[in-house]
């Protein structure tokens, strides 16, 4: 399909202009797709564009009346929460990488909410299918995943960080103070049981995913931010998770500060740093894995998360483990919400596109690292939380940056809920 110049995507969400776009035929994820679907209806179609007028912004887009949504923007570059995206330095320059590698890491991605659901259910249904996974295998699993995130950075990437520091500290703010509070209100307001209580509130202090990374590419979002973000908080992670772990659940069980920094330092830190120095010096060998890496990370994320469903699915199952959906369904829904308005705040009003990304960066955590602290130093049952939180996680961001995917914004969630007057 012929490309759009710049000039046809003036106007568009959140930004005055769009540049080095263009419009491909893909597969959307299914929650693109069930939007558009509705999207699609002549009412919400004739209100939405009555709204676009008013306000004077117009989607970039191209749709076929029978099948919704089919025209995509693409940046140049790649946004795959597998491979952790297109380095921000790509995303500035316009670099385009390999488009191959690129393009298999985006449908991955856009295939991981399903695999997430299907390893969680089979994990429930069959619990054989993850029960030979012991703990000893989530640290190299883990190291995978971080491995595949490192090998996408360079050492200019962290760089841009010191060119935007507002939007950055808004958003580590968001990550570092304001949701882990969030998760000891809600802790306590649900009750949250004993056997599942210390592993959420660890839920709630960890990084940013690496999901949000390609939510934001989803959403039209600031990739580059998210890709910062979730840098800055994940090796930062040594030392502000340990510590904030031992200020909220410190009185309930003792947690030892010095250990958990050495595991994340181990399973997080070096394998990032690891690709890093491969990206910088060996970027031919960087090149014949990079394909791989994908289908690596998604394996590592299926083990991460079927084998603590697997080991307690009685206690899941059980009354207590079902009421620990309600406090991390509300936890997610919450962050995504406090992310957003907090970057809205008049003191710190950041552009539409940062907002989005501050907030599914807020909503989105690292629970596979949760999982992991929790079964080595909490007991096994704490992991749970983390590995419920993943599946939640999934499918809300996803279906929230589909949302903004599509075009429409916060307040246009009244066009969607309201019969025409």
């Amino acid at each position: 399909m012929a490309a759009l110049p710049p000039s046809a995507c003036r106007g568009g969400i959140g930004a005055g202009r769009c540049s080095r776009y263009h419009v491909q035929v893909k597969v959307l994820p299914l929650p693109s797709l069930v939007l558009t679907a509705l999207s699609t209806t002549p009412s919400l179609k004739l209100r939405a564009a009555r709204r676009r007028t008013r306000w004077g912004w117009t989607a970039c887009s191209t749709s076929f009346p029978r099948l919704g949504r089919v025209g995509w923007h693409r940046r140049e570059g790649s946004a795959s929460l597998l491979s952790f995206g297109a380095a921000p330095g790509e995303l500035l320059a316009g670099g385009g990488g390999n488009q191959a590698s690129d393009d298999l890491s985006q449908a991955l991605s856009a295939l991981l909410p399903f695999v997430v659901a299907a390893t969680a259910v089979s994990a429930l249904v069959n619990p054989a299918t993850f029960s030979w996974v012991s703990k000893e295998y989530y640290a190299p699993a883990l190291g995978g995943i971080m491995l595949s995130i490192g090998i996408r950075l360079s050492i200019d990437d962290f760089a841009l960080a010191f060119k935007r520091p507002l939007a950055l500290s808004v958003g580590y703010i968001a990550q570092y103070a304001l949701k882990p509070l969030l998760g000891l209100l809600i802790a306590k307001a649900f009750r949250t049981p004993t056997m599942f209580y210390a592993g959420f509130i660890l839920t709630c202090c960890v990084a940013g995913a690496q999901l949000s990374s390609y939510a934001s590419f989803l959403s039209k979002s600031d990739v580059a931010l998210s890709i910062l973000l979730t840098s800055s908080t994940t090796i930062s992670s040594v030392l502000v998770t340990p510590l904030l772990t031992g200020l909220l659940i410190g009185s309930v069980i003792p947690v030892d500060g010095i250990a958990m920094s050495k595991s994340i330092l181990q399973v997080v830190l070096l394998p990032v740093a690891l690709g890093l120095l491969l990206n910088t010096y060996a970027k031919p060998f960087v090149n014949l894995i990079r394909p791989i890496m994908p289908f690596i990370a998604m394996f590592c994320t299926s083990l991460c998360i079927g084998s603590p469903l697997s080991i307690n699915r009685s206690q899941i199952l059980s009354s207590n483990g079902l009421m620990l959906l309600f406090p991390i369904i509300t936890f997610h829904l919450v962050a995504f919400m406090v992310g957003y308005w907090f970057a809205k705040f008049p003191m710190l009003r950041q552009e539409e596109s940062a907002c989005r990304t501050i907030s599914l960066c807020t909503g989105m955590q690292s629970s596979t690292l949760a999982g992991l602290l929790a079964t080595q130093f909490l007991g096994g049952s704490h992991a749970v939380p983390a590995a419920c939180s993943v599946v939640v996680m999934a499918i809300m961001g996803l279906s929230l940056a589909s949302f903004w995917g599509t075009g429409y914004r916060i307040r246009d969630i009244p066009l969607l809920v309201l019969p025409d007057s």
